[in-house]
């Protein structure tokens, strides 16, 4: 616990940090991130967003799938396809914690924060929406999946706001109190039964249950076994396709449409272990939920795909003998593919984005003002 006097100087420092803050956007020594305005993405077309990010997901990682498993990938037919940049408000290099923070609210942030302001990491004033809430707020249903556990960073930059994302706890209390329709992945021990049902959640745990859900329904899922590879794990366990089709399935069913994250976080995690094999299996998985994502967006005709990366894991190089290899365990600040399916206008071939200006034009398309979801500030 801290004490008084230590709580009194954190929210004395909070206070001085927001007011550095506030006076560095209006004097630039911060750049507004809402730099073109709402007007000229909006796209009157799109209803629903589906939002895949291949976490570690760098552009010779899809090179190495390609070159070792011998297959052609469906991202690679995506029409429009650029760059992101990927580093946080403190490091070049970014975490999950951060880089999920810019993909899901418009905000770059330290290593390890999970929605929150840089300079108000307690949240004492406010914190950043995400495209979740803005969603939610609109009337649209939403969802959240990963092969992560559903406190991992990436779903909780989209469904929480915590200082550290070690704060298990805070972000499970988050996206068990929130209006989010569904939240599916890896158990982390601290998501139950009870705690679920008490907030409205049916809680599942088995590829049945998932299966056996109903539109109108909300669902918080613990899965117990591994969710990214190509073949299920086993019969009680789903992979993320699988999860993909029934959160579709679920969530496709208003006038007002859908907002679905969906991440497939083992691509970071074989390659901070360097281990090829998996790597290149977890990606062709992630792709496969790509391709019936976009077989739905082809069908459906009011979807947006957009797929990205937080970060690179692993620094992957192109050798001599045209195959690639690992030469780190860490993150890197590669730039990560950007690619889009469904809008003309969110980026053009070649075009290199900071990671912050993707949910900026995503909430742009879908018709939401700098009042409805401001973007403050960013470095």
């Amino acid at each position: 616990m801290l004490s008084t006097f230590g709580a009194i100087w954190i929210k004395f420092a909070s206070v001085i940090m927001s007011f550095i803050m506030s006076f560095g956007t209006t004097f630039g020594i911060f750049v507004p991130a809402n730099t073109t305005a709402p007007e000229d993405y909006l796209d009157s077309n799109i209803k629903n967003v589906i939002y895949l990010i291949g976490d570690g997901m760098g552009f010779n990682h899809l090179e190495k799938a390609k070159n070792e498993r011998n297959i052609e990938l469906i991202m690679d037919t995506f029409e429009f396809k650029g760059e992101s940049m990927t580093r946080s408000f403190t490091n070049a290099v970014t975490d999950s914690a951060a880089g999920g923070t810019a993909l899901a609210t418009g905000v770059r942030t330290y290593n390890g924060a999970i929605g929150v302001y840089p300079m108000d990491s307690l949240d004492v004033f406010s914190h950043p929406k995400n495209l979740t809430e803005l969603c939610l707020e609109s009337g649209k249903m939403t969802g959240v999946i990963t092969t992560d556990e559903t406190s991992g960073a990436t779903p909780a930059s989209f469904s929480a706001h915590s200082s550290d994302r070690g704060n298990t706890e805070d972000i499970t209390e988050d996206q068990l109190t929130s209006d989010i329709d569904l939240i599916w992945g890896a158990q982390n021990g601290v998501a139950t039964k009870e705690n679920a049902e008490a907030n409205g959640f049916t809680y599942i745990t088995t590829s049945a249950e998932m299966l056996a859900l109903k539109e109108g329904s909300r669902s918080f899922a613990q899965f117990t076994n591994a969710l990214w590879t190509l073949t299920p794990s086993d019969i009680n366990t789903p992979n993320l396709e699988m999860m993909t089709m029934k959160a579709i399935d679920l969530l496709d069913d208003t006038d007002e449409g859908f907002f679905l994250m969906i991440e497939g976080a083992h691509i970071d995690k074989h390659s901070h272990s360097n281990e090829d094999a998996n790597m290149t299996e977890a990606l062709q998985e992630f792709d496969e939920t790509i391709e019936y994502v976009l077989n739905y967006a082809k069908a459906d005709g009011e979807t947006l795909v957009v797929i990205t990366a937080d970060h690179e894991t692993g620094a992957i190089v192109a050798n001599d003998d045209g195959t690639y290899s690992f030469t780190s365990g860490s993150h890197s600040a590669a730039n990560v593919p950007v690619l889009v399916y469904g809008s003309e206008v969110l980026i053009q071939n070649g075009e290199v984005l900071n990671n912050y200006e993707i949910p900026i034009r995503i909430a742009y398309i879908l018709g939401f003002t700098e009042e409805e979801f401001p973007f403050e500030v960013v470095a």
